[in-house]
């Protein structure tokens, strides 16, 4: 895209609170998404195989992972922010069917007038609740669900529940993958109780991250693999290992380990993820 490059800050009032696109200082048509201060997405506008934030690379690398190079597949995106990885399995994955489920209708409005996707006519967005929406899917629809849904910097309490992990797990294809965004720091209660109660229904799977977050000693992302057959764990984990800033998979006992103890949640105890540190996001 031949954009003129802002150099300016847009800010707009949107439905979720106070939304924001910072060009990037390093990148001329690069933008970060901000709501409310809390970082949500990273897009550049000429590259979109780009991916500024280390756990979107590492969900990449499921996508990339989820089929032979160039094969189309069938997303959920639960979550739309910006379209960070719509945008990329779009470039990497032409033909693809990708739905994009995102609440806020005024920040779609927002992206889609600032940070426009290219055309591409099988990527839709559908304004609405993603748990309201994925009950509306057919069993077996999808080869790939990403859930990836903040409100400001956490996850609503309703999307952390063993329920809404199932309803996942039934759009799911039986050999698809179940990917969950998951944001927690030290003691790292939510995402032992995340990873426990995903497993519940999904058994399969593997946790992606940083070893200073996997060790509980700072506030992080953390990305689960989930799904009904295992994940190719050595080719990710090699890939993983060779990032910008290299990560950790844990699987098999290590896995087992890290949720062992943590009780599955229900939505009668769901509570919102764990808020970041004050301060960490410079807000």
């Amino acid at each position: 895209m031949g954009r003129r490059r802002r150099t300016d800050l847009i800010a707009a009032r949107v439905d979720s609170g106070l939304a924001e696109l910072a060009p990037d200082p390093d990148r001329p048509h690069a933008y970060t998404l901000l709501v409310d201060g809390a970082p949500q997405s990273h897009v550049d506008l000429t590259d979109p195989t780009h991916l500024e934030f280390e756990y979107v690379r590492r969900m990449a690398i499921v996508v990339d992972l989820a089929a032979p190079a160039g094969e189309p597949l069938r997303v959920l995106h639960l979550g739309g922010g910006a379209l960070t990885l719509p945008r990329y399995v779009s470039a990497t994955r032409p033909g693809s069917t990708q739905r994009v489920v995102e609440v806020d209708a005024a920040l779609v409005e927002l992206v889609r007038r600032e940070l426009p996707w290219p055309a591409d006519p099988g990527l839709r967005v559908r304004v609405g609740d993603a748990r309201e929406v994925l009950a509306t899917y057919r069993d077996a629809t999808y080869d790939l669900i990403v859930a990836d849904v903040f409100a400001g910097a956490r996850t609503p309490a309703h999307l952390t529940s063993v329920e809404f992990a199932a309803e996942a797990a039934r759009v799911l294809r039986p050999a698809g993958t179940y990917l969950v965004n998951i944001a927690d720091g030290p003691p790292l209660r939510h995402a032992r109780a995340q990873v426990a109660t995903v497993r519940s229904v999904l058994p399969e799977g593997c946790l992606v991250a940083d070893s200073a977050v996997l060790r509980g000693r700072r506030y992080g992302n953390l990305v689960l693999v989930a799904g009904r057959t295992a994940p190719p764990v050595a080719e990710l984990t090699r890939r993983v290992a060779g990032d910008w800033f290299p990560g950790r998979v844990l699987h098999g006992a290590e896995l087992d380990r890290f949720a062992g103890g943590a009780r599955v949640v229900d939505d009668a105890r769901a509570r919102p993820s764990a808020p970041p540190p004050s301060g960490l996001l410079g807000r």
